[in-house]
């Protein structure tokens, strides 16, 4: 995949970083001097880096992290101005959300390791990621209305992660909670020490990455079309998906494993 600041498809970015490391690949986003907000090349750099790493086999999750001092303050405003028009406000701000799209559609599971301030889009993007860790100290808040604007797009997914009450105090007043607020509410999964928060985010990832890669994947995509479904419906989906899923080499093998007592180790699932 070639995007507007990867003209040569090389797997380097303007504004995020791409690392892997064993299993997990890393995606840290990577304008420092802007609180890493979203700017519109951020925005595609980051759906872009999203997409080309779920294509690879080596990589079973991924890390988004934050350089400098913050995970991301929300959406670069300072981009208003170069816009006139309703569609055009629209095309601008649905690339934003872009990235909201791809973490529920790749395979791959994918951690946020946020620090400092996750705010306005910085929040959504946190709530879009399958799984969050937050260092101590981090703040969270759906700041829009302080400018004028409103965070309609992060409150998709935030609605999906928090209950209605506590995301509407959320997006209506737009005040930040700590780290641990978030943590109790449902925002992120752990809180670490501040300095911790990637090497936590990590930690997850590689749990995840350790087991069953075909498993993850099949249960990541399947989990997302449950979600949709009324209750019924679900449980017949759900039947489907995991029959196709015992039919799969990494089950066969996975079941063997265990049964021996020799349970699979991360390089011996067969998909790898």
């Amino acid at each position: 995949m070639v995007s507007e600041s990867d003209p040569h498809g090389d797997g380097t970015y303007d504004t995020v970083e791409v690392d892997r490391d064993g299993y997990v690949g890393r995606i840290t986003l990577d304008r420092p001097e802007a609180m890493n907000t979203f700017s519109t090349e951020l925005a595609i750099d980051l759906d872009d880096a999203l997409h080309d790493l779920d294509e690879r086999d080596d990589v079973r999750a991924v890390v988004v992290d934050g350089a400098g001092d913050a995970f991301s303050a929300g959406i670069d405003v300072s981009e208003h101005g170069d816009h006139d028009t309703k569609a055009e406000y629209e095309e601008w701000v649905a690339r934003m959300e872009d990235p909201f799209h791809t973490l529920a559609e790749i395979d791959t599971p994918v951690v946020a390791a946020a620090h400092g301030h996750a705010a306005a889009n910085g929040l959504g993007l946190v709530a879009a990621c399958d799984l969050a860790v937050a260092a101590e100290g981090t703040m969270f808040g759906a700041t829009a209305p302080k400018v004028g604007l409103f965070c309609m797009g992060p409150s998709v997914p935030l609605m999906r992660t928090l209950t209605r009450k506590r995301c509407l105090e959320m997006v209506l007043t737009g005040e930040l909670i700590d780290a641990e607020t978030a943590q109790e509410w449902g925002v992120v999964n752990r809180v670490t020490p501040q300095g911790d928060h990637v090497d936590g985010a990590v930690e997850l990832a590689e749990t995840i990455a350790s087991k069953s890669p075909e498993a993850v994947q099949m249960g990541k995509r399947a989990y997302y079309e449950m979600e949709e479904l009324p209750y019924h419906e679900a449980l017949d989906y759900s039947n489907e998906r995991f029959a196709a899923l015992c039919t799969t080499a990494d089950a066969s093998e996975g079941i063997e494993g265990f049964l021996s007592g020799e349970p699979l180790s991360a390089d011996e699932w067969p998909g790898e």
